[in-house]
């Protein structure tokens, strides 16, 4: 897979995450005659946001040059 598709997973998996989010806050957990629906709890869904996030900046970052500074010193 590109690298630019990779990203644009990650994105796409963030966005579920942040939505999963939203749903939960809205109540975790319903019911409708015998049927229940517990949404997954906010720590979890929290760090699954956190790990897309990073993974972005990781992706993001592994394309952009870096540029260090060297300074030759006699001793």
């Amino acid at each position: 897979m590109s690298k630019q598709k990779d990203i644009e997973t990650a994105r796409e998996m963030l966005r579920g995450w942040v939505l999963a989010e939203q749903a939960v806050m809205t109540g975790q957990e319903y019911r409708i005659g015998t049927r229940m629906l517990r949404r997954a709890d906010l720590k979890m869904i929290g760090e699954r946001i956190k790990f897309w996030q990073d993974e972005i900046a990781r992706l993001e970052g592994a394309s952009r040059i870096r540029v260090q500074q060297v300074i030759p010193r006699d001793n």
